[in-house]
């Protein structure tokens, strides 16, 4: 008989995006194939520690982590026979922890004597935001020689950070909104000569963004000067890096909203264009996970120029950040421009607007809908990005690292 893939589900982690990490994770857990693959959740609390087993799942389940979880890799808190038996003791190396020490044995522990660890296949990390998405916890997949869903250090860091990436784009000639960047450092120090820098490059309302975040967590529309200070604050509690772009469409004027799933390695491959219909202003937090007012529209109606256009873009955005595995690509297409007397009006113009490399993976998540109406359901996504993280991890075993 085959031997089962063993995934470890890897969630939860300090950033804004916990709970959101949360949602993404109990529903991997609850449809991928327990036939085809050995499940392991791995749990990272608010504070920081890794926790397996019944300690992760408590945490899906938004229970109080206890006093004294059992942690990761540490065979001292569980009799080993029993933790290998339930499939409890993962050890990553280097071990996950608050310091760098190696993990110490006790000598007299059963696993020190037998030096029995259990291996991963694969993680698929559903770590949104800050030490997920941004290149970290990809570093250390990296120095662990593990296989693992999703972008690689390059891409996630690029893909996190939006100033990094607008810079990228703008490198593959991929069309943007006017946009600057402005240090936290640089806001408190000097807000007049940032306030004069901003609206002599800017026409309001502009967006203002922290650079390293997601899930729209501190982004606010700033329709004047007199909302610019609270929304530069509000950034600046949330990352050392703001991020200020021009609205798309101009005041009073809402740009549609599109969204593309990318999937793929060297060959990626874009899903049907979706729409959001935002229950509120702008597709801020709230309006993604607090609300059911806002409306997804998959596929968008679009033409078919329109619709290709988009979707090759999506791919040319996916590869400027050096993308793997999985991403969503968001866009803003401005209102059409009013039709001239006896003359058609311009086409609306269409403005890349981030890249998202962990993305939502709820069921009902924009990315695995996409794919749905792709004709990729999610039980088969979640194989299918199983199998691209094994082929990018072999594919990098023909990479050599010394001379001899």
């Amino acid at each position: 008989m085959k031997k089962k893939q063993r995934i470890g589900i890897l969630f939860g982690g300090r950033s804004g995006e916990h709970e959101v990490s949360l949602l993404s994770a109990a529903s991997i857990l609850k449809a991928i194939d327990k036939k085809k693959y050995d499940v392991v959740p791995i749990g990272i609390t608010k504070q920081g520690q890794w926790v397996t087993a019944s300690d992760a799942e408590a945490l899906l389940t938004g229970k109080q982590a206890p006093e004294n979880p059992r942690l990761a890799g540490d065979p001292a808190t569980t009799a080993t026979a029993a933790v290998l038996k339930r499939g409890e003791a993962i050890i990553i190396p280097p071990v996950p922890a608050q310091s760098l020490q190696p993990l110490q044995l006790s000598a007299g522990s059963e696993l020190a004597a037998s030096r029995q660890v259990l291996d991963l296949d694969v993680i698929f990390p559903v770590l949104h935001g800050t030490f997920g998405e941004d290149g970290t916890i990809q570093g250390l997949f990296e120095l662990a020689d593990i296989a693992y869903v999703g972008s690689g250090v390059l891409g996630s860091a690029a893909g996190m950070d939006k100033a990094v990436m607008k810079k990228l784009f703008a490198a593959a000639g991929l069309p943007q909104t006017p946009w600057i960047s402005v240090l936290r450092s640089e806001w408190r120090t000097k807000p007049k000569a940032c306030t004069k820098k901003i609206e002599a490059t800017l026409r309001y309302p502009v967006f203002v963004k922290p650079a390293n975040l997601g899930s729209s967590v501190g982004i606010s529309k700033v329709h004047d000067r007199s909302e610019l200070a609270a929304a530069m604050d509000e950034a600046a509690s949330f990352d050392r890096k703001l991020v200020i772009e021009q609205g798309v469409g101009g005041k009073g004027a809402k740009p549609r909203e599109l969204e593309v799933a990318v999937l793929g390695n060297d060959t990626p491959e874009a899903s049907v264009v979706g729409e959001i219909v935002p229950g509120a202003e702008f597709y801020d937090y709230e309006a993604k996970y607090l609300s059911d007012a806002s409306v997804p529209i998959i596929p968008a109606k679009l033409t078919a120029a329109e619709s290709k256009q988009i979707r090759q873009m999506a791919i040319e955005a996916f590869k400027a950040c050096d993308c793997a595995g999985l991403a969503r690509v968001d866009f803003l297409m401005e209102p059409p421009p009013p039709a001239r007397k006896g003359k058609p009006g311009k086409k609306p113009r269409i403005f890349l607007n981030e890249i998202n490399t962990l993305p939502g993976f709820t069921s009902i998540s924009m990315y695995p809908k996409l794919w749905e109406a792709s004709g990729l359901p999610y039980k088969q996504l979640i194989d299918r990005l199983i199998q691209l993280a094994v082929e990018r991890h072999k594919e990098k075993q023909q990479t050599q690292f010394s001379r001899s």
